[in-house]
């Protein structure tokens, strides 16, 4: 038996093709697998690039008996000639026509085993997965996906570096300002009693670069929420973040497109649509119930109440004097729903506020439905009329306030939607949602706060509101969503002195407040700055969507987990005493 010895890898495993056939070859990786057929032992090599079968034949005595001794996860190195398989070729393998006749192999280490297999498919516990992540990111699905964001790097690094932009870091230590989400604090030793934050975002740093003249900015930045936690959140996140000058919406769509086509591209081979959609805010909460539409499901939320004229049924009478509205939606083919199936809707609608939700069924011998009798036979032809419903069609009917009616109406398409178009579910519909509101009310204390955040511009046509009618104002904010869920969003900055302190003012933030948080960015601003916007994508969440991920866990390589833990590393932790006394700290508990 000859021994693998100082030997350089020529090859990865997943490369090895049919042109292949002949070379001597030398790889290295993980056994996937060793079986022991009798007459010959076969071993599934494995490597970042794949996997390629090896064999062996008992006419070397000693290679042989080494290679029956191979478990599972050890590393080893081989040398061989690269053979066809001839009919035994695995037509679901990448190296299926071809596998590796063994000559020399090297054990490199040992592997215990392992608390769960290394295979595409595991019913391992999560919490098992990340105490042993570096296990976990041996399995093909994360490698695919961990791949598939380093390749988003360098495609949206190559993309902006085109198109002008420059890469430009800005601090991760940086002062706090506890706005939004509670920030990551980090104090100081050199200045006992003081605090440093992690930044939720670079947001002044890239616009004070705009006032800094470098009109064309970009970072894949990381950023810091201390936040519960979900599947779509983690307190360390990454954006693709950028910021120009001199421009209008359009101009900053057109770049961020551009970036999610190269990536829809590169990681999907797929084409972007041109043009992108566009939906203002109160259209998309209007006919889908949501500010981030999923637009692969065809069901619009419609006026009812032109169809009822005339009715005397109570509900919907009762409604319209109160101010109230009716809304409804068509599904396709929704007629065959079970009378238990139509019951669990209600259920649906429950966290909403509302006891359920009306149903008319048309079927072959006519419609159907609890409140049919209620409605005369005009209005039950103007229902379907107005819905465009057709036998086999249902319609779902909601009364109340607008805005739990509408919400709950997109809650329903969202729980339909994927059963009655299920066809449509593997597609990718982009839209931007632009023009929402400026300013949101705290549902506790009814303060004005920003929808996105204070830095953000209102439309030109409602400044005039901003004294008397402020939740009348709209930003010039815009949204990226695929396929109902937002990829990313941006805004024409404020760049006028004025309009930014009226802005802080609406939110309760007076102008000593302003001046202790922002001083700096206000202080810049008193230089000339540009007219300037900007927008943020995660770079999680893109690629966890266009890879098919259900979690950004998915594409991270080191994620934590609902309660901002790392179970491999464990922490966060406690430290020494003498490093709290260095910091001038102590914990109470």
């Amino acid at each position: 038996m000859r021994f693998v010895n100082e030997i350089a890898r020529t090859h990865r495993c997943g490369d090895l093709r049919a042109a292949d056939i002949g070379k001597k070859v030398a790889l290295m990786g993980w056994v996937q697998q060793q079986r022991d057929l009798g007459g010959q032992i076969f071993v599934a090599l494995r490597d970042v690039a794949g996997i390629v079968q090896l064999r062996f034949i008992p006419e070397d005595e000693a290679l042989y008996a080494a290679a029956k001794a191979l478990r599972s996860e050890w590393v080893i190195g081989i040398e061989g000639t690269v053979e066809g398989r001839g009919g035994n070729a695995n037509k679901n393998m990448a190296t299926g026509e071809v596998e590796v006749a063994v000559t020399a192999l090297e054990v490199m280490s040992k592997s215990d085993p392992v608390p769960f297999p290394i295979e595409e498919e595991v019913d391992a516990h999560e919490d098992t997965r990340l105490r042993y992540r570096y296990l976990d990111l041996r399995r093909p699905p994360l490698q695919r996906r961990i791949l598939a964001r380093a390749k988003a790097n360098f495609l949206t690094r190559e993309y902006l570096n085109a198109k002008g932009f420059l890469e430009i870091e800005t601090p991760i230590l940086v002062n706090s300002t506890p706005e939004g989400a509670r920030d990551y604090l980090v104090p100081s030793r050199v200045q006992p009693g003081t605090f440093y934050a992690l930044p939720q975002s670079p947001q002044t740093f890239k616009q004070i670069l705009m006032v800094s003249g470098f009109d064309r900015y970009f970072q894949i930045a990381r950023c810091f929420r201390d936040e519960d936690l979900r599947a779509d959140r983690q307190p360390e996140f990454t954006q693709i973040d950028l910021e120009m000058s001199f421009i209008k919406e359009d101009d900053i769509m057109e770049v961020a497109e551009g970036i999610m086509g190269t990536l829809l591209k590169g990681l999907c081979d797929k084409e972007m649509p041109n043009p992108v959609p566009r939906m203002t805010w109160q259209d998309a909460m209007d006919f889908y119930g949501s500010d981030r539409p999923d637009l692969r499901f065809p069901m619009r939320i419609f006026d009812v109440a032109p169809a009822v004229v005339g009715s005397e049924f109570k509900v919907f009478t009762d409604t319209l004097a109160s101010g109230g509205v009716l809304r409804g939606m068509r599904v396709d083919g929704g007629a065959r729903l079970s009378r238990k199936d139509l019951d669990g809707l209600n259920e649906a609608v429950a966290r909403f506020g509302f006891k359920g939700v009306l149903w008319f069924k048309w079927e072959a011998d006519g419609v159907k439905g609890p409140a049919t009798k209620f409605l005369t036979p005009a209005n039950l032809d103007l229902l379907k009329a107005t819905a465009s419903a057709n036998e086999g069609d249902l319609v779902l009917v909601m009364a109340g306030e607008w805005a739990p009616v509408v919400s709950a109406l997109g809650h329903l398409r969202l729980v339909l939607g994927p059963q009655f178009y299920a066809d449509r579910l593997n597609t990718f519909e982009f839209l931007w949602v632009h023009r929402f509101p400026m300013f949101d009310r705290d549902a506790e204390t009814g303060r004005l706060m920003a929808m996105h955040h204070p830095f953000t511009q209102p439309a030109p046509e409602d400044y005039h509101l901003l004294d008397s009618n402020p939740t009348a104002v709209r930003a010039r904010a815009y949204d990226l969503v695929l396929n109902g869920t937002e990829l990313g969003g941006g805004s024409i900055r404020i760049h006028d002195s004025e309009m930014q302190a009226k802005v802080f003012e609406a939110i309760g933030i007076n102008r000593e407040a302003a001046e202790r948080k922002f001083g700096y960015m206000l202080d810049a601003f008193r230089f000339g700055p540009p007219p300037h916007g900007g927008l943020a994508f995660g770079m999680d969440r893109v690629v966890m969507m266009l890879t098919g991920g259900t979690s950004i866990r998915d594409v991270i390589a080191f994620p934590k987990t609902a309660r901002a833990s790392c179970l491999m590393t464990n922490s966060p932790s406690e430290v020494e005493d003498s490093q709290l006394k260095e910091l001038h700290l102590n914990i109470t508990k």
